[in-house]
């Protein structure tokens, strides 16, 4: 079953290498969608896939890689589907 999250990380998700980590995650998971950093500090991601697979990089998102301080996932239900996983310009 295919499913998408869009997602928004809060905490220390800034210059820790946190798209990176989400980008190589997904790769791994076989997930689609993007991730950008926002002007005030957080991260936002959409991530799209096979349940599994998604879920899996929602709880990787909630770890994050060394460095980071996730305090919170923000995560909502959405629609779409993408072609692969990409590293946005900052929004």
């Amino acid at each position: 079953m295919h499913i998408a999250r869009h997602l928004i990380a809060t905490g220390r998700v800034q210059g820790v290498g946190y798209r990176q980590f989400l980008y190589r995650q997904a790769l791994e998971l076989d997930c689609t969608g993007w991730a950008r950093n926002c002007a005030d500090g957080t991260v936002e991601a959409v991530i799209a896939g096979a349940a599994d697979a998604v879920n899996g990089l929602l709880e990787a998102a909630r770890r994050g890689p060394p460095g980071a301080k996730v305090e919170r996932i923000t995560v909502r239900e959405i629609e779409g589907s993408y072609a692969q996983f990409e590293i946005r310009p900052s929004a």
